[in-house]
């Protein structure tokens, strides 16, 4: 019998509830350490905050002749997708739902983040902001094929779909040991969709901001929070399909989830802060002549494995 999800155990208002929260407290921790990195500590806690209340006060810019339709709706769907791909991410040992096929619906979110964030760069017509729009698409198709098999590579060695499964097949040995490259590329593609660190081309200096370019208040808002809430959840992922999840001794599962998420959130703010921002050409160029390959040698290293029993 398969194990409740969260809207099966709480009801679903309250489990959706849980999830909202769970993102905005991650979107807040992503935004404190990367403060926290950038200023060494100083109000690192609060600056988030701030920051929010100052773009919920601002007045929105607009431009000439922008489709407001498409700028709004690609600004909104940015925290709801964000949120969205959280849904099966495992809570506390459950997710807010099942869809029998969780790591395709979180890759599917991923998916759809890419329309949303292109939409955003192409609502405001203006040159900039479609130009950011553009590298992120050329960027998100790079990374979507080996994100892809970084999360089919999890699924084959738990024989299933499930998040959970996932996480319990991890018991004795954690996926990490045995596919490193997988939860690298994961974790690097992750940082590609948030277009974090030196994955930030669409929203570069030499195009003015890109994509970011003519946000202002409530919608600059919804879409930074976007960002940092789909990095915090896909942190989250990562721990689950390649650090055990909540598995470790002497503490509660829960808070061994938390403590491996905020080690991932961590590592990937204070690396992302070190690196140059990567040309287009060449992130595009690396995505698909090395990434693609070395996905795809993972997946068939951890094929053979299953076949030899190896996780059984």
């Amino acid at each position: 019998m398969p194990e409740q999800t969260l809207a099966e155990a709480w009801g679903s208002a309250p489990a959706v509830l849980a999830v909202v929260a769970v993102g905005l407290v991650l979107g807040l921790v992503v935004a404190g350490v990367d403060r926290a990195v950038v200023s060494g500590g100083s109000g690192a806690a609060v600056e988030p905050i701030r920051s929010s209340a100052r773009l919920l006060l601002e007045q929105r810019r607009t431009t000439l002749a922008p489709d407001r339709l498409l700028w709004r709706l690609g600004g909104t769907a940015v925290p709801v997708l964000a949120l969205l791909s959280l849904a099966v991410v495992p809570i506390g040992g459950r997710t807010l739902w099942s869809t029998s096929a969780d790591l395709v619906w979180f890759n599917a979110m991923e998916a759809l983040l890419w329309a949303a964030v292109w939409l955003v760069g192409w609502g405001p017509n203006a040159v900039h902001a479609v130009t950011g729009g553009y590298r992120f698409l050329a960027q998100g198709l790079a990374y979507e094929l080996p994100l892809m098999f970084a999360l089919i590579t999890a699924g084959l060695a738990a024989g299933s779909l499930r998040t959970t499964d996932v996480v319990a097949a991890q018991q004795d040995l954690w996926f990490v040991v045995t596919m490193p490259v997988a939860f690298v590329v994961f974790v690097a593609g992750a940082a590609a969709f948030a277009f974090w660190g030196p994955f930030a081309a669409p929203t570069a200096a030499d195009i003015a901001g890109g994509v970011s370019s003519e946000l202002s208040g409530v919608d600059r808002l919804l879409v930074e929070a976007g960002r940092a809430i789909f990095l915090g959840a896909s942190a989250a992922m990562a721990a689950a399909l390649f650090l055990g999840g909540g598995s470790g001794p002497w503490l509660p599962g829960p808070l061994w989830h938390l403590l491996k998420t905020l080690a991932v959130v961590a590592a990937l703010v204070w690396i992302g802060r070190r690196l140059p921002v990567l040309r287009p050409d060449r992130t595009v160029e690396v995505g698909w002549m090395v990434l693609v390959p070395l996905t795809l040698l993972q997946a068939l290293v951890v094929a053979v494995l299953v076949l030899t029993g190896f996780y059984a």
